[in-house]
């Protein structure tokens, strides 16, 4: 495994450690969105930093967003289940920024909160289904610049339960990362950081059915 899937590997590890613990936080919705905006209000400055030079430390920030994505609705008695795939061009290469908005544009997902993309459940921009995030930090996009961007990466997360049935929302989330993948001939990732076979979605989905199952039983 080259160094590239040992950091995204390490990223993947924050994302769903950073959500998991941020959840469990005793605060009220408001509290915490008050927080998550003091975070990541300096940040958005840096959106158009070198990427080279964000590729060595791209890791961190980026779980502010995903946290943020777990707070949107108030906490409920069920536990929380992190997906997360990542596409990646390939040879260690770059998207050129514009074409990879255009190509998430293209396949529905729109521009939102935290300045990342979101594909809603209809026009109700409060019932996010999944989000995409940049591996650059602070993880947003910063569609100002946007053409004067190399991204290696982007992130495609997904935090049951959500506004839709789980088994569903994956697979929109699958269908999006393949439509992304082939687009724009990038390697698609599970959240190890090894190359998503059809043996490990399956893997993954029959995963999530067991999680519908045990918060409809609990």
């Amino acid at each position: 495994m080259d160094g590239l899937r040992w950091l995204l590997l390490f990223f993947g590890m924050l994302v769903i450690a950073g959500v998991y613990f941020y959840s469990r936080r005793d605060k009220t919705p408001a509290d915490n969105d008050a927080a998550l905006v003091d975070r990541l209000e300096p940040t958005l400055q840096h959106d158009g930093a070198d990427p080279d030079s964000a590729r060595g430390d791209r890791v961190g920030r980026v779980t502010d967003i995903s946290d943020a994505e777990a707070v949107d609705e108030p906490a409920k008695d069920v536990p929380q289940k992190i997906v997360t795939l990542r596409l990646v061009a390939r040879e260690t290469k770059a998207f050129k920024g514009d074409d990879l908005i255009l190509s998430l544009r293209g396949i529905g997902l729109r521009h939102g909160k935290f300045g990342i993309f979101h594909r809603y459940d209809g026009n109700d921009e409060n019932r996010t289904v999944f989000s995409a995030a940049s591996l650059v930090e602070p993880g947003s996009f910063d569609l100002a610049n946007i053409k004067d961007q190399q991204i290696p990466g982007i992130s495609l997360f997904l935090i049951l339960p959500g506004p839709i049935e789980s088994v569903e929302a994956f697979d929109l989330m699958i269908a999006a990362a393949r439509a992304l993948s082939q687009s724009l001939d990038g390697e698609l990732l599970d959240e190890s950081g090894s190359t998503l076979s059809i043996q490990r979605e399956r893997y993954l989905r029959e995963e999530i059915i067991q999680y519908q199952h045990s918060i409809l039983v609990a």
